[in-house]
């Protein structure tokens, strides 16, 4: 029938640009999801014998993203990352209003440029001593010098053309990672009328909170939390490290650093009937030039030895 359109194609007047961001975004989403994978992975070996999947890492991270590959962009030319986001590629090799769906010659490609090359680092060490660079090699010296820098140079091109591959798709909104460019694939929108639609009130409160957080990471620091608590202890028990309730529990007090909770390593006194681990208490004092103990709010006058009395039960 006229005017029908071909299978895996589809036309979009005028095409609508995806923002940066969003690609972006969908590079993140598929990083985090890689991750995710990896963790559970790393979850199901975790009763076994530490460090098994240790030998066999890069090559279980390849295995991971390929059956990412084989179960998202192989099927549907979209990554989880861009279905979340309602985008796809489409070949870049037809017109700009077809959006014509990647080819599997261009979706092997794709994998073997991003899988690739992250095995290849990860396993750069295995190769060099392969390829004899390592030391104690029976290659010369002059050759294993030009093959180090031959692929000292390589890695540097590579990385030299993702930076610049990069500032160009800050300058025109296209292609985030080399591999796209080089097989041609192109971020669009999985419908033509799907735009990225931001409320206000949703802006609002990411920056609301987002202010928020920076305030307390700032701020945060700067609060002498064991003063704080000091104080509290001492409001609650009344200011008073020698009156009964200092006294009641002094025989357990002996027992325990006021400070972590374990039993004292080194026991140090402040002049009040608990004792705290030496390292503990030192620690406290170079932070913070007043130390008070957490338990009576007694203030440090001198840091000495504790003498425990030991009881002797017949």
């Amino acid at each position: 029938m006229a005017g029908m359109e071909k299978e895996g194609e589809s036309t979009c007047e005028p095409a609508t640009p995806v923002l940066r961001i969003s690609q972006l975004d969908a590079l993140e989403l598929d990083s985090a999801l890689e991750q995710l994978l990896w963790t559970q992975l790393c979850h199901c070996f975790q009763n076994l014998r530490p460090g098994l999947l240790t030998p066999l890492e890069p090559e279980l991270k390849a295995l991971l993203q390929l059956l990412l590959w084989r179960f998202t962009l192989y099927p549907g030319s979209a990554t989880v990352g861009q279905s979340l986001l309602s985008l796809r590629y489409r070949n870049i090799s037809t017109s700009p209003n077809l959006r014509k769906s990647l080819s599997h010659r261009q979706k092997l490609a794709l994998l073997l440029l991003t899988v690739g090359p992250r095995w290849l680092q990860e396993r750069s060490h295995s190769l060099r001593r392969c390829l004899g660079l390592t030391s104690g090699a029976p290659l010369s010296d002059g050759f294993q010098k030009a093959l180090r820098n031959s692929l000292a140079a390589l890695s540097g091109l590579a990385r030299l053309a993702s930076l610049v591959n990069f500032l160009a798709f800050l300058r025109t909104g296209y292609h985030p990672v080399l591999a796209e460019r080089m097989v041609g694939a192109q971020a669009v929108f999985s419908e033509p009328s799907v735009t990225r639609d931001v409320t206000y009130q949703y802006v609002n409160r990411e920056l609301l909170w987002h202010g928020f957080a920076e305030f307390l990471i700032f701020l945060l620091p700067l609060i002498n939390t064991s003063k704080v608590k000091a104080s509290i202890y001492s409001f609650v028990l009344g200011g008073d490290p020698s009156g009964v309730g200092g006294a009641r529990d002094k025989e357990g007090a002996w027992r325990e650093c006021a400070l972590c909770g374990e039993w004292p390593t080194m026991p140090h006194a402040l002049g009040c009937p608990h004792v705290f681990c030496y390292y503990c208490i030192k620690s406290q004092s170079i932070a913070n030039n007043c130390v008070r103990c957490p338990k009576c709010g007694t203030e440090a006058r001198r840091l000495e030895p504790a003498k425990i009395e030991t009881l002797l039960r017949h």
